[in-house]
């Protein structure tokens, strides 16, 4: 298996060079150059698996050999070890053919451990294996940034920085990043809104220099590594409901568009998906997008689902380059325009979006509702991230086809909107009882280059 960017660019790199590299040094995403297709009988036989064999046989096909089997097993099994429920990514049903798919059960209570804990496993077997150690820069609208630092802490080949927006945060994740103790860890409180947070990123990956000389390796959702686990929970929930034999269709509340494309690889692969549904919050520019207004940046709004405040979606780029049928040189002149504000889609490539993606939006109020609703009618207690989804799958749902709307973080990480619309303040597991008065180690940082690099390169292990 071999991965090539959406640039068209840069040179084709094996699973272990794409998922240590994270951003093609074209500036492009990495994606496999063929997507691996699961007969009908291959997902039929997931049936009545543990969520780990699950992981392992959808994932297989993109490792090559990378790994061997049974090493990909145990890190598999090291990666969901921490996690609080069972099944992992349990389905509780919200209404009549409406099911929440609670992926909260990690240790930092959101969607990204799934992904993290696994890449955190993946990363250390691989560097030690080559006797190698890595710089881990990202930037997080809040959830990234607390599941990087949970899965790399005390990891012994990689020092993390995370750059997350000043005071944009809630408390809780503001806390998952700044309260574990770990030398290789460090949380950076930047000048800014996520978007600024997320182009400095690229700017490290684009400084060659800086990134050669601090052996810089990303875990935003940039990595392919992240996107690929996140494609098991849409195929173990499926198959739940009766996959392959009848279609199913997912919300996804969305904001750097990871969750949702993870959807598109599912169906790509053989996955009976009918809809993805993109929920966005006010910051709209997606819904806007695929609407056909065009892709143009706004102003970032802060919001009661801070996650999803953003106006740069970078996973984006990679669902355009399926849309302009694998185009890299399109896809250059889209991100060259993007940079003056945005761009226009093509009625071709707007054609291919819609043939799967569907969207909404969800105003604060509505999303509140959402939250006061869900509780009095389906018994349960949901963050304003997913509320954003619940609201927007009522409006999109077929009632002759399952709609799976994933929660993707514990109402507990967002009390203060949570009491505010339900009247419960929601508490944290019991693991957890004592994080606002572990002590935070943060540095606040001005969103300026030069000064983060210099930053990063004080304070690695050397």
């Amino acid at each position: 298996m071999k991965y090539i960017s959406t640039r068209g660019q840069a040179p084709e790199l094996t699973f272990e060079e794409a998922m240590l590299t994270g951003l093609a040094r074209d500036g492009g995403l990495y994606v496999p150059a063929e997507i691996p297709v699961m007969s009908a009988d291959d997902i039929a036989a997931l049936g009545g698996l543990s969520y780990e064999e699950t992981a392992f046989r959808v994932m297989r096909p993109y490792i090559g050999d990378t790994f061997a089997d049974d090493e990909f097993r145990e890190i598999i099994a090291r990666a969901y070890d921490g996690f609080d429920h069972a099944a992992r990514a349990p389905l509780v049903q919200l209404a009549p053919n409406h099911f929440l798919l609670e992926l909260f059960h990690g240790p930092t209570l959101a969607f990204k451990d799934f992904a993290m804990q696994l890449i955190g496993q993946l990363f250390e077997a691989a560097l030690k294996r080559r006797g190698d150690r890595v710089t881990i820069v990202g930037a997080t609208s809040g959830d990234t940034g607390s599941a990087a630092i949970d899965a790399f802490r005390g990891l012994e080949a990689v020092d993390v920085f995370i750059l997350y927006p000043h005071g944009r945060v809630s408390e809780v994740q503001r806390r998952q990043m700044t309260t574990p103790q770990d030398s290789n860890v460090h949380a950076l409180a930047m000048d800014g809104d996520f978007d600024d947070c997320q182009a400095r990123v690229k700017d490290m990956f684009n400084d060659f220099e800086f990134r050669d000389g601090v052996k810089l390796a990303g875990v935003n959702s940039i990595n392919w590594a992240r996107v690929l686990a996140q494609v098991v929970y849409y195929f173990s929930s499926a198959v739940s409901l009766g996959a392959p034999y009848r279609k199913i269709s997912f919300t996804v509340p969305t904001g750097n568009f990871g969750d949702v494309f993870a959807g598109y690889i599912a169906k790509q692969m053989g996955l009976p998906i009918d809809r993805l549904v993109v929920a966005t919050n006010q910051n709209d520019i997606l819904h806007r997008c695929l609407n056909g207004e065009g892709y143009f940046k706004g102003q970032t709004i802060p919001s009661i689902s801070p996650s999803m405040d953003i106006q740069v979606s970078s996973n984006f780029e990679r669902a355009l380059f399926y849309a302009y049928d694998r185009d890299g040189a399109a896809v250059s002149q889209l991100m060259d325009e993007l940079k003056s504000g945005g761009f226009n889609v093509s009625q071709g490539a707007m054609q291919a979006l819609r043939e799967t993606f569907d969207s909404g939006c969800t105003s604060e109020a509505e999303t509140l509702a959402t939250i006061r609703t869900t509780l009095a009618t389906g018994a349960e207690l949901i963050c304003p991230h997913t509320a954003v989804g619940v609201h927007i799958a009522e409006q999109a749902r077929d009632a002759s086809v399952p709609m799976v709307t994933l929660a993707t973080a514990h109402p507990a990480k967002f009390p203060a909107a949570v009491e505010e619309a339900s009247g419960v303040h929601p508490p944290l597991p019991p693991r957890m009882s004592d994080l606002y008065e572990r002590s935070e180690r943060v540095t606040r940082i001005a969103n300026d280059l030069a000064v983060i690099e210099d930053h990063i390169k004080g304070h690695i292990a050397t």
